[in-house]
């Protein structure tokens, strides 16, 4: 009890039961005068009917008094939890009339909140030194560089914008902000800075393309020195040793190839050269190199062919190369003995692509595995066991190489049933992307 009339005398101070103190004194001058000019009896029941109209606004008042403390305790909260946050916020109406302005999006853009809230943005204000970078913030159109991660017209919108200089790299995700009928009230930005990230990222690319070229030199003489001593006349026991310090030294050669490989992805500087290929053709060449590995591992290797004689596109005829040898490379390793791989070439019917497929009956990949296959240095557990050697990169490069085709690659599998891995490339060279991403963003 105690404590319920301590809650009473809190809210009883808050400035929403105004109302209540204002009417009081009105309720004791109608009590005073009823009493005097009234019967007992009607003055009974006046001073009874203003008691319980009292009490009623009392309570009304406490309980408008208790939600607005709430309303205010949830928003403090609110502003508390926007303003604290690591990432930058930015919310706006409409008319691009900036509404919060939290304390990592001053430090991302060196801007005051009091020199921005109020302000209305347009693209004009990037001519305002001050205003330059939050501007292509607001407007990512006017940065130097962007990477649109979303479908346009779907929210949240995410790009990846390169702003200023010295160079900052933000990863800006933008939403609407909607009332319950749906009517647009604003929109709020999210805005991370990765320049740090993408700094450390850069330094490790640069690291390993370093020591992958300083690596290259000795392991290529030592691949040449092995090969030239597996020619000479030498004993059985000789051979077996010579076979397995040239298979070790050739893998040693191809993952240092691979780390270059993936350093220039990373750096953008892989370098494309497009041309119009017909894919048969191309498929039937790749799968003719390939079959001196097939026999070695009893795999017997097939090519289906489309219905229409001949499909081209436009595409870098040695990075594809790179994709489908590995892939099928893969198909052979991973089989089973007596096994078969077949690779499939077709149109789709109903997008402007064209498919390529390589299917085999192998061991398979676990489902758990497969969303990681094509990331950097990722080997499934079931590959491991059945080839311990890999560096994790191939298929992590073969993404890289088809995504700068403006095509998609994945993968299908059933543990002992074998995989299916298929891969598109635009059949119109308007989707192939104007350059190469940076950095290996995904």
């Amino acid at each position: 009890m105690k404590r319920f009339f301590q809650k009473i005398i809190f809210y009883s101070q808050l400035p929403e039961m105004r109302l209540f103190w204002f009417f009081l004194p009105f309720l004791f001058a109608l009590l005073i005068i009823d009493w005097i000019y009234l019967p007992a009896i009607l003055a009974l029941i006046a001073t009874a009917v203003l008691v319980i109209l009292g009490a009623v606004i009392l309570v009304n008042n406490l309980r408008f008094a208790r939600s607005n403390l709430e309303i205010k305790v949830e928003r403090n909260e609110l502003k508390s939890v926007v303003f604290n946050l690591t990432d930058g916020i930015i919310a706006y109406d409409p008319d691009f009339k900036i509404l919060i302005f939290n304390k990592s999006a001053e430090e991302i853009f060196s801007l005051g909140a009091a020199e921005v809230m109020g302000k209305i943005f347009s693209p004009e204000s990037a001519k305002e030194p001050k205003f330059a970078l939050v501007s292509q913030a607001i407007f990512p159109s006017l940065a130097p560089l962007v990477i649109r991660r979303s479908e346009a017209g779907v929210y949240p919108q995410v790009a990846d914008i390169t702003i200023g200089e010295p160079e900052k790299n933000l990863r800006v995700a933008t939403d609407r902000i909607l009332d319950p009928s749906g009517r647009l009230l604003g929109f709020v930005k999210i805005i991370h800075d990765r320049t740090r990230e993408m700094q450390l990222l850069k330094s490790k690319t640069e690291f390993i393309g370093t020591a992958s070229h300083q690596l290259r030199t000795p392991a290529t003489a030592l691949n040449w020195a092995v090969e030239e001593l597996a020619k000479q006349n030498l004993t059985a026991d000789q051979k077996q040793i010579v076979e397995t310090a040239m298979g070790a030294a050739a893998n040693l050669l191809k993952t240092i190839n691979d780390m270059l490989d993936v350093s220039k992805i990373e750096e953008g500087e892989f370098g494309y050269q497009f041309e119009n290929v017909e894919l048969v053709t191309f498929a039937e060449d790749i799968i003719h190199e390939m079959e001196p590995i097939a026999k070695k591992f009893n795999i017997k290797i097939y090519l289906e062919k489309p219905e229409e004689p001949s499909i081209a596109v436009s595409m870098d005829r040695q990075k594809i190369s790179m994709v489908l040898s590995n892939l099928i490379d893969n198909a052979i390793k991973y089989n089973v003995l007596n096994g078969e791989v077949v690779i499939k070439v077709e149109r789709l019917k109903d997008k402007p692509f064209a498919e390529i497929s390589v299917r085999d009956t192998g061991v398979g990949v676990p489902q758990e595995d497969l969303k990681k296959l094509f990331t950097k240095f990722f080997r499934s557990s079931n590959a491991v066991k059945f080839v311990p050697d890999g560096s994790g990169l191939g298929l992590y490069i073969a993404k890289n190489i088809i995504t700068r085709h403006g095509g998609e690659i994945w993968a299908e599998s059933e543990i002992n049933r074998g995989s299916t891995f298929h891969f598109t490339i635009p059949a119109d060279s308007k989707l192939i992307p104007p350059k190469e991403m940076v950095n290996g963003e995904e």
